[in-house]
């Protein structure tokens, strides 16, 4: 299972943390993801890391802004948001990949199966 947590209403610029905590299974042998979906538009991918290697990725839109991580003694995925942007607005999810641990593009909710329940960012003035 997981749980997606720290989503709220903040300021276009401002910073926020998401963490996704997981159970059930040993994130060293998975990819976990985050992935996002705005009012009336598709659901897609933002961020993964490899629980093997560590490896990251993040789409365009939020690379140099969004940063992931993975403690695997606390058993969470996080997701470092800054300099907020009001088109960063939507639902956010973590995921866990179906099988395997790659981490990389294209960043595929399709190869995802098991959903935390979202948290709802909201950027605005």
């Amino acid at each position: 299972q997981l749980q997606a947590s720290g989503g709220g209403l903040v300021q276009p610029g401002d910073s926020l943390i998401l963490t996704c905590t997981v159970s059930g299974f040993k994130l060293d042998y998975y990819s976990v993801g985050w992935f996002r979906q705005a009012p009336g538009k598709e659901r897609e991918g933002v961020s993964c890391i490899s629980g093997g290697t560590g490896r990251t990725y993040s789409v365009d839109s939020v690379k140099g802004r969004f940063t992931i991580s993975q403690d695997a003694v606390k058993k969470t995925v996080s997701l470092q948001m800054t300099s907020l942007e009001p088109e960063d607005t939507a639902v956010y999810y973590c995921a866990r990949r179906l099988a395997g641990s790659f981490c990389g593009p294209p960043l595929i909710s399709d190869e995802y199966n098991i959903w935390g329940q979202g948290t709802l960012v909201t950027v605005s003035s």
